[in-house]
């Protein structure tokens, strides 16, 4: 397994690979990785002839400057991780391999066709134009057949489909299942931040979304929202930031349950932030 710094190094690998007729896969990660992220490299391995993964903490992505210093990075962990997996590269580039000065300083603009307005974007503003930015970059750096993205991001997963289709990427988007721990906590890097008694009490989260399934046959979407959010606040240690069942298409909120729902959730456990989201149906 090789780990490439340099654009100019990954790009002639991969014009070698087109030469020689390989099927790449590619799986974008910030490292920190967990066996959510192992099971994206696993399917990419076995339906590729070259698993590609690049690990690099873009910090055009974070709002908060404090929370990119915070965010873990353990390259020679995550190498270990991704050799046992079957990768055959690893792209870990530098910031500044990345992105032009300006870059760093001025706002990425694309159109989301509203797809950036709700939710995360609500809370994080900017963070998605971070997103595209960096996997636009990665795509044109890899152009790989496949892509491998996970589920637990709902909406960043919705923005990246709606990019390849506006920038004419000539890509597949493979969509993963949330991949979680025994106890149902969704697999996140973040979950490392956690003590003891956090996880115990984020377990809640997972518990709430599975159980607030048995209710929508009694409530409407809106009230299964301020349901979940009153069952999750009086966990403590737990602050829901929103809960929202949108459109799995439009990510706009639906009033009935006609649409293909699902509900996506940010909670704050301490000073840790957790995502999450459920299929009410499909």
């Amino acid at each position: 397994m090789k780990i490439i710094r340099k654009k100019a190094e990954i790009s002639a690998e991969i014009q070698l690979l087109k030469a020689a007729g390989k099927k790449i896969g590619f799986v974008p990660t910030m490292g920190a990785l967990h066996d959510g992220h192992k099971a994206l490299v696993e399917r990419c391995v076995a339906e590729n002839d070259v698993c590609i993964v690049s690990v690099f903490v873009n910090p055009t992505q974070f709002n908060n400057v404090a929370d990119l210093e915070k965010y873990p990075r353990s390259l020679e962990r995550d190498a270990e991780m991704l050799q046992k997996a079957g990768c055959k590269l690893i792209f870990s580039p530098e910031a500044d391999e990345i992105y032009a000065s300006n870059e760093l300083t001025e706002q990425f603009e694309f159109d989301f066709n509203g797809l950036d307005t709700v939710m995360e974007g609500k809370f994080r503003p900017g963070h998605f134009n971070g997103v595209v930015q960096i996997v636009s970059k990665l795509f044109q750096l890899v152009q790989p057949d496949n892509a491998y993205f996970g589920e637990k991001d709902f909406q960043q997963l919705a923005i990246i489909h709606h990019m390849v289709k506006a920038l004419n990427f000539d890509i597949n988007i493979i969509d993963c299942p949330i991949v979680r721990e025994p106890s149902g906590l969704a697999m996140s890097s973040r979950n490392e931040r956690l003590t003891a008694d956090q996880r115990k009490n984020a377990v809640e989260i997972s518990k709430v979304l599975f159980e607030s399934r048995n209710f929508a046959a009694q409530m409407n979407p809106n009230e299964l929202i301020l349901w979940v959010v009153d069952k999750i606040n009086k966990v403590p240690g737990l602050e829901v930031e929103y809960y929202e069942i949108v459109n799995s298409s439009t990510l706009q909120s639906v009033d009935s349950w006609s649409e293909s729902a699902v509900g996506c959730i940010a909670v704050f456990c301490g000073e840790v932030r957790l995502i999450d989201n459920i299929r009410y149906n499909s």
